[in-house]
């Protein structure tokens, strides 16, 4: 039999079964004179008459008995793998790993979709914010006067109308320019301002807008425009916002005496005032929050001695500082804000008298005591305003007070007697606040600026005297009616409606 070697298997067994005179469509087998089997393809080798190829039909049953092995052998051979690899449980692990990560891409996806969410709705409120950032608040010219002046009446105004005078004072000041502030990143930081102010009875936002007010006010009635700088200027104002953040309503003497954590924080050195400063640090630490942020580097850095508060300083805020190289800026807010710790009052004070005779605006160290004084000013000056605006104020810091005094007794510590709401009245804790520290702290500030006599120191005079003349009608009222002494037990009973 002769073929091609293009010739396909199926041609050449029709070829073998015509030579052989067997049908077509048989089965055949190609043995060797060996008696090895060939396979039927082109490739197969070529044979001679002396070793002659020997064709064998193969019948159905002999077919079928070789499936029936081939597949039992492939069966054992799949059991085997089977066992040795543990497919099945392989498919099982397999199935429940897809199935998880199935659940998970999904999960991830919503995910996904509220993060996206969240920034469609961040862009739109920053779009918002910034469709609005180039219009301020408008202010009416009655506000903007009443502004500048002593006599305002803090109680008028909601917080958000607040937060929208402290901008405008910015804006009017020539801060946000001289600062090159963005008015967005004003907004955010006067709202986190708002945020981390406490509701205490006194030491709460309105007093910090109260103290900010009189800075303001202080600014142009001494016309300090053309006196200090602007960065002056800009120091006053924000340690003038920053200077009771996070108050908790307990005073220095209380946290030192309780051992609280900010006591040891701070060594007993001036314990909220320090606590203050880190907030307001934490809030300018802030990208979108920090007012300073495009202030001119080198203008902005110099080299200076670090407070001796702020390793401590740094331990609550949490991040590291260069204690050799501080910002001009955050070194000012830091003295100014540790000014307001009336432990202090004496010797900044005298400080103050040493050179307000031979005062020298271009003398750093004169300014920083001025500054000093005039945040101290600004922070006890209600007793500045008028008698409706401030008398209010003096309820709030007494039940302020009160609840210090209950708690201290409650622990077994020292009480003040000008906190202790068995002891105190309203006239005998305003005579001597007034008499012994506002007004000679006030009328050592008019040898410096003698217009303000009659807006800021006069009506010290005529609270200290209102004061005075209640205290006379108390008086007279307890010799006409001397208190009852009362059964230990109806004490306690008149004690509990007080409160």
């Amino acid at each position: 039999v002769l073929f091609s070697r293009h010739c396909s298997p199926c041609d050449i067994k029709e070829l073998l079964c015509s030579s052989s005179n067997i049908p077509r469509n048989t089965a055949i087998m190609l043995m060797d004179p060996e008696g090895s089997l060939l396979s039927i393809d082109p490739t197969m080798p070529t044979n001679s008459a002396s070793s002659l190829y020997k064709v064998i039909p193969v019948s159905d049953r002999q077919l079928g008995e070789k499936e029936d092995m081939f597949q039992n052998v492939i069966s054992q051979v799949a059991e085997q793998f089977s066992r040795a690899f543990k497919i099945d449980e392989l498919k099982t692990e397999v199935a429940n790993r897809l199935a998880t990560l199935e659940k998970r891409v999904e999960l991830e996806g919503v995910k996904v979709v509220e993060i996206e969410k969240c920034k469609n709705d961040l862009k739109k409120l920053r779009d918002e914010m910034t469709s609005r950032g180039g219009r301020q608040y408008t202010l009416s010219q009655e506000t903007i006067e009443a502004l500048k002046k002593p006599t305002f009446d803090v109680w008028h105004w909601e917080h958000n109308e607040m937060l929208s005078c402290l901008e405008y004072m910015y804006h009017d000041l020539g801060l946000v320019k001289e600062f090159t502030i963005n008015p967005i990143t004003l907004k955010r930081w006067l709202l986190a301002i708002q945020e981390n102010y406490r509701s205490n009875p006194f030491h709460n936002f309105r007093h910090c807008f109260c103290v900010s007010q009189m800075m303001y006010g202080m600014i142009h009635l001494c016309n300090l425009q053309d006196k200090l700088t602007l960065t002056d200027l800009g120091m006053l104002m924000t340690a003038a916002i920053c200077h009771d953040l996070d108050h908790p309503g307990y005073n220095n003497t209380y946290q030192i005496n309780a051992r609280t954590e900010l006591a040891v924080r701070y060594n007993d050195v001036s314990p909220l005032e320090n606590h203050h400063c880190a907030v307001a640090f934490q809030i300018l630490a802030l990208p979108e929050c920090n007012i300073f942020a495009n202030v001119d580097a080198e203008a902005f850095k110099q080299i200076r001695q670090a407070s001796p508060h702020m390793q401590s300083l740094h331990f609550e805020l949490g991040i590291k500082l260069n204690y050799t190289c501080l910002t001009s800026h955050l070194q000012a807010i830091i003295t100014l804000i540790l000014a307001t710790d009336m432990a202090r009052h004496r010797e900044i004070l005298n400080s103050f008298k040493h050179r307000v005779d031979n005062f020298d605006f271009t003398n750093e160290e004169h300014v920083t005591c001025l500054k000093m004084v005039l945040i101290k000013c600004c922070d006890i000056s209600n007793e500045v305003r008028p008698t409706e605006v401030a008398e209010p104020w003096v309820d709030c810091l007494l039940e302020e007070y009160f609840m210090q005094s209950d708690r201290e007794k409650s622990e077994g510590l020292p009480v003040a007697p000008f906190m202790d709401r068995d002891k105190v009245t309203k006239p005998t804790a305003q005579i001597g606040f007034i008499k012994f520290v506002l007004i000679p702290m006030f009328e050592t500030v008019m040898k410096l600026f003698p217009q303000i006599e009659e807006i800021v120191v006069q009506p010290l005079r005529d609270s200290r005297d209102h004061y005075e003349e209640l205290k006379q009608i108390d008086e007279a009222m307890s010799e006409v009616h001397p208190p009852l002494m009362l059964h230990p037990a109806l004490a306690r009973k008149k004690q509990k409606i007080c409160h």
